[in-house]
């Protein structure tokens, strides 16, 4: 039975490269801008998904890194691509569901073609080596009993593991000083230094540092990750609300055809459901999660909401 469903399966990932074959759209490589440097975490989930999605389209998928402004650049540059389909843009949260509320985009949110999710990135509790706590209870007495006296590092203001500390501070009322870096990489650095003390990130970017003596102390959502089996999730310890996660999609830009959407996202499914690719994504951290286009807007929609909350309530700006 289980060889049957095998090759079932097999069947039916080459009828469906056989469809698309079929078809006029693709008839050229097709370019993913990703808003990130090459190297990053981002980056590499990308480069995770092109090969097998070019290898179900039929048509070579590339990569092209378009870095600046929060993501916003190269976001940007996909939504304002020419809408022939051979133009993808690699979703990033920040420049849809934050930066929109802190100041003056070049693009609109109405201009956003969503296309489907990619992958759910979970954010994730840290603290450095030498701070002496071990769970996220600890943590909070801790910062109770000496209030503003912890500091926690971010990537830059209104950045994801900024307004991740910024959340945690305001639902269990505690009070930590904040220090912004200019980066993912120097804010981990900083925290291995201790320079700083606690620091909520994406779990990519600080999962290898484990090794080098990084605490994690829960992961900020209501289920557990595959690579963090015993760590606890916040919903666990009595703080559903301090749910954070980094959700990456595709998106075009408007006027690309609804037909070609479709394939693509029909593509895209396919390759976040093969078991390799899965794998692949799971080991850096991330979870594999197409969806249909109103699914991924609504759930910007969504995060947006949440986040202006935070913003105003923390009285966050990027200076």
């Amino acid at each position: 039975m289980k060889t049957v469903k095998i090759l079932l399966g097999a069947i039916c990932v080459c009828m469906s490269s056989w469809a698309f074959s079929q078809t006029s759209w693709p008839s050229r490589p097709i370019k993913l801008i990703v808003p990130y440097p090459p190297g990053g975490p981002v980056d590499q989930l990308a480069r995770t998904v092109a090969p097998k999605l070019g290898e179900i389209l039929g048509q070579a998928v590339m990569i092209d890194n378009k870095a600046g402004a929060s993501g916003t650049i190269g976001l940007d540059a996909a939504i304002k691509a020419e809408p022939d389909g051979y133009t993808f843009g690699f979703g990033v949260p920040g420049g849809i569901t934050v930066l929109p509320h802190l100041q003056k985009l070049p693009y609109t949110l109405e201009e956003i073609n969503y296309v489907s999710l990619i992958a759910k990135v979970p954010q994730v509790i840290t603290v450095g080596p030498k701070v002496p706590v071990n769970n996220l209870q600890e943590l909070i007495a801790l910062a109770k009993k000496e209030p503003g006296k912890l500091n926690y590092a971010s990537a830059g203001n209104a950045t994801t593991p900024h307004l991740g500390s910024e959340l945690l501070a305001q639902e269990t009322g505690i009070k930590m000083m904040h220090i912004a870096y200019k980066g993912a990489v120097p804010a981990v650095t900083a925290l291995l230094a201790g320079e700083v003390q606690v620091l909520s990130a994406d779990l990519p970017a600080v999962l290898q540092f484990v090794s080098k003596g990084v605490k994690i102390l829960a992961v900020s959502g209501s289920k557990r990750v595959e690579a963090l089996p015993n760590v606890p999730t916040t919903a666990e310890l009595g703080f559903p609300s301090v749910f954070v996660e980094s959700n990456y999609g595709m998106v075009a830009s408007n006027g690309t055809p609804a037909a070609i959407t479709q394939k693509m996202r029909e593509a895209l499914t396919l390759t976040l459901n093969t078991p390799a690719i899965k794998t692949q994504i799971a080991n850096q951290g991330a979870i594999a999660t197409s969806s249909s286009a109103e699914e991924y807007k609504k759930l910007m929609q969504q995060e947006s909401m949440k986040w202006a909350l935070v913003l105003k309530k923390g009285q966050i700006t990027l200076e």
